[in-house]
């Protein structure tokens, strides 16, 4: 006796329809087909269960089918390219965020290089360089911190420096962020 998860899942992977004739409740009554009929020593487990109609099921009886019907054999490709393409796009996010990571590391040492006794508040990288990486590329955001830091490292190299050369950063960006004509790149 096959259980009611069991069955619902085996419906559920079919579409709820049967895999010989496509008929779907309420036209019919689904039940639970062996693809090899335990007569052929098949097996009682989910992956040798396929949905069929009742009629479908009764006009088969114990004949062992000699392929796994196509609608069955196009979910299982389906799931394989779904799975193929999920893993893809999980690497693809992973190195994305490695590229993020390097890009704001970059940025962090160019700041490093002005303000050695500074760093850069986990907030500031995680939300303000991160929003920027969305618009402009990391060389540019280097360029940039570059840039305001040169024009503040003359005044000194205390704390309240150092935020007015991150500022300065921001006003860069948003700067190239809101007219492209400026990035001059």
């Amino acid at each position: 006796m096959v259980s009611k998860r069991i069955r619902f899942e085996v419906f559920k992977r079919g579409g709820f329809k049967c895999q010989y004739c496509g008929r779907t409740p309420p036209e019919v009554i689904l039940e639970i087909d062996h693809v090899i009929p335990k007569a052929a020593g098949g097996q009682e487990n989910i992956n040798n269960y396929i949905t069929a109609c009742f009629d479908c099921n009764r006009g088969k009886g114990s004949v062992k089918l000699e392929s796994v019907p196509a609608s069955l054999q196009d979910n299982i490709a389906q799931l394989k390219e779904r799975r193929r393409q999920l893993k893809a796009y999980n690497k693809f996010l992973r190195e994305l965020q490695e590229e993020t990571e390097e890009a704001i590391e970059q940025v962090n040492r160019v700041f490093n290089k002005y303000f050695q006794d500074y760093q850069l508040s986990d907030s500031f990288r995680n939300n303000t360089l991160k929003r920027f990486l969305s618009h402009l590329p990391g060389a540019k955001l280097c360029e940039a911190m570059d840039n305001a830091c040169s024009q503040f490292i003359n005044m000194g190299t205390n704390g309240w420096i150092s935020r007015r050369a991150i500022q300065y950063f921001c006003g860069i960006c948003w700067n190239w962020i809101k007219d492209p004509d400026s990035r001059h790149w």
